[in-house]
């Protein structure tokens, strides 16, 4: 007999499943977001949403701080408005400065297009902000708050380095955001004064997004994000969880008891523990497989003769990637939000070896389709893969059965999560007229 889904994890997985939209009509979607082509997963949730809705026949624009060639949104009716500007890292240092935490262009980009083309049935939706658009866009949207709904795949909306993360102390963070113990630690990546950068724009975007009382919903990946928000100073009526919707990397279960090899598939930086799934696979005489891009790509390619990197792959690509894994590791440093990657190959029929702090691996742990442990510990973290390798044929073909057939349950389809989306739009719609911007909301300054 099959074991089922313990019924406490139906229920989490089950918070923001809508049955279906309202009846008022959306007049158009409004997607924002840095980017037009997907690189990461906000920027590709954002992406997918806009192919949805055209999928209803619900109009689409699309706004972005990129260039806005995505061909397919094109294709499919979606109206493209880009800034056609760089991220942080590709920007003149001064610049880039300036703009991170204010950038006046994406201000009157934002506020221009609402001044021509609001409605009072128009929905919009921020999935990302903080690598060009800056939090200067919430400036922008001030007039349509009541209207906006605001995707926090991220901490940023809460905490300065958007990650509840002590990159100096390598701990998780519990300090309130911005208070008088936050501003005091040196908990970012690179530096002292780039913290102070980023206090700068923490406040600003705390100042428009939380003390603002007309700014719509807040959505969250998972429920355990809220108690993050709600000590940031978030209202928790606010908040509202849809939990990602997730495709299997192979539509066939991965055979993972036949394989040997292990899959580390994500962004190649510090927090998402690259380095420690290198340093434990060495040490426990294992192979990896590298599925990624990013600044940690020289130190991976250069690990070792147990380490294949393969660079960055489409959803696609991956799947023919990974059938010779036995599991993914996906050791993040920070409270991982949801770990979409960890579904997504769960429902593919491979086991997961995951940090304790991603708010996934109780659950999965408790499915029996998981192994959480200290992955910040590498001999904790080798000795885990050591008993995994030999754990025996019958018992991994087991978990590999049960990711494959109980993971579903713990995220959404694309369905029930574009239905959840309208939802929350429909709730948000107002039959009462808008306010007009002002011609001095483009050029705000900075704390204005």
């Amino acid at each position: 007999m099959r074991p089922s889904l313990p019924e406490a994890l139906r229920s989490a997985a089950s918070v923001g499943r809508f049955t279906g939209p309202g009846t008022t009509k959306i007049d158009r979607v409004v997607i924002i977001d840095d980017y037009s082509v997907a690189r990461g997963g906000a920027t590709a949730l954002a992406v997918l949403s806009a192919k949805l809705f055209r999928g209803l026949d619900i109009p689409v624009t699309y706004i972005c701080g990129d260039d806005a060639a995505n061909a397919d949104l094109i294709a499919l009716g979606v109206l493209m408005v880009g800034l056609n500007s760089r991220d942080l890292l590709s920007a003149e240092r001064a610049k880039a400065f300036v703009t991170g935490i204010h950038n006046g262009a994406a201000v009157r980009m934002v506020a221009n297009w609402i001044a021509a083309n609001d409605t009072a049935n128009t929905v919009y939706h921020v999935h990302g902000w903080h690598q060009i658009l800056s939090p200067a866009l919430f400036r922008a949207l001030m007039p349509v708050a009541r209207r906006c709904v605001v995707h926090a795949h991220d901490f940023f909306t809460a905490c300065p380095n958007g990650a509840f993360f002590d990159y100096q102390a390598q701990e998780v963070c519990l300090r309130r955001p911005l208070g008088g113990g936050c501003i005091a630690t040196a908990c970012d990546k690179r530096s002292y004064s780039h913290k102070l950068w980023r206090v700068a724009r923490g406040s600003n975007i705390l100042r428009r997004l939380k003390d603002q009382a007309d700014f719509g919903r807040i959505i969250l990946l998972h429920e355990k994000m809220a108690s993050f928000l709600v000590g940031a100073g978030y209202r928790p009526e606010r908040l509202t969880t849809i939990r990602n919707p997730v495709a299997p990397l192979s539509i066939k279960r991965i055979e993972a008891e036949a394989n040997e090899e292990f899959v580390f598939i994500g962004r190649l930086d510090e927090e998402k523990g690259i380095e420690d799934a290198v340093a434990a696979t060495r040490k426990a005489g294992v192979r990896l497989c590298v599925i990624g891009d990013g600044p940690l790509m020289p130190l991976v390619a250069a690990s070792g003769d147990h380490v294949r990197a393969v660079g960055w792959q489409s959803h696609a690509e991956i799947g023919p990637t990974i059938r010779k894994a036995r599991a993914l590791l996906m050791p993040s440093r920070y409270p991982e939000p949801f770990g979409l990657v960890a579904i997504e190959a769960a429902r593919s029929g491979l086991p997961v070896i995951m940090s304790r702090s991603a708010f996934l691996a109780e659950e999965m742990q408790r499915a029996g389709m998981a192994i959480a442990c200290d992955t910040a510990d590498e001999s904790a973290f080798a000795d885990t893969l050591t008993r995994f390798s030999q754990m025996p044929r019958h018992e991994v073909r087991a978990m590999s059965e049960r990711a494959f057939r109980l993971s579903p349950d713990l995220a959404s389809t694309h369905e029930e999560w574009r239905d959840a989306l309208l939802s929350e739009y429909h709730s948000l719609i107002s039959t009462n007229a808008v306010p007009q911007l002002t011609d001095g909301v483009a050029i705000q300054g900075v704390l204005s």
